[in-house]
């Protein structure tokens, strides 16, 4: 019969969780053969020493849109939507009131916690006259999940209601200073003006797995002030997602 002191080595040898596990001498209440010992002994080490596999978590990288002036003009774009094959430009959406810029993408945990509300949120507004638009930045060659195919999928997927334009030089996110999945830029426009910067911040306060719903409350709330030409009051908490993924050697 083994005491509870060696059944105690036993457990701490065999239990992963325990890594400072160290052999105790036992004591026997009945007779034991030395050789029997030894043998215990050798294998109990021997399993101790054996390393202890660590699981890893990776998680995506998370980075906050940097705070863009108000009164930053709309840099001018030129890019293509996949799924139509259009070219769309900036000053495609000169007579509306406002533009909604939004940087996405397919992959990133971020953007796919929001995509089914931004495609009803958009909606909503585009139905009252503000000019929205998408555009992905990500590097195809890095993030081939990302590339032209598979944006026209994930824009007849989601039923997007505005075009979804993929940057393929990245030099437009880099004009709009754009650092992250999803990051949104909301443009006013008066008269001839051009396009001036009103809103750039987070869609609300909801993140993957933080159990807050999805709500679209600060960008929607940024909308309605835009469209009905009010001031507007709540602070402009940065957005915050995965980082574009820039082209090798690249970076913004």
């Amino acid at each position: 019969m083994v005491s509870a002191g060696l059944a105690g080595a036993l457990f701490s040898a065999a239990n992963p969780s325990s890594l400072t596990a160290r052999l105790v001498a036992p004591r026997f209440t009945t007779p034991f053969q030395s050789s029997s010992l030894l043998t215990l002994s050798s294998s109990l080490l021997h399993r101790q020493s054996v390393p202890v596999r660590r699981l890893l978590q990776v998680r995506a990288a998370r980075m906050e849109s940097t705070r863009a002036s108000l009164g930053f003009r709309a840099p001018h774009f030129e890019l293509p939507e996949p799924l139509t094959g259009k070219v769309w430009t900036l000053d495609e959406f000169e007579s509306y009131p406002a533009l909604l810029v939004m940087f996405i993408c397919n992959h990133c945990p971020f953007v796919k916690h929001l995509k089914k509300d931004i495609a009803k949120i958009t909606s909503f507004y585009m139905g009252k006259g503000l000019g929205v638009v998408a555009i992905s930045s990500n590097s195809a060659i890095t993030h081939p999940q990302d590339g032209p195919e598979f944006m026209a999928q994930d824009a007849k997927l989601f039923n997007y209601p505005f075009p979804y334009l993929f940057d393929e030089t990245q030099e437009v996110a880099r004009a709009f200073q754009a650092v992250c999945t999803p990051e949104f830029f909301l443009f006013k426009k008066d008269g001839r003006r051009p396009f001036e910067l009103f809103y750039h911040g987070q869609f609300d306060d909801s993140r993957p797995n933080s159990n807050i719903p999805v709500t679209g409350r600060d960008l929607s709330l940024a909308i309605d002030c835009v469209l009905s030409g009010q001031h507007l009051s709540i602070a402009q908490k940065p957005s915050i997602g995965c980082s574009i993924k820039w082209h090798l050697g690249k970076s913004s």
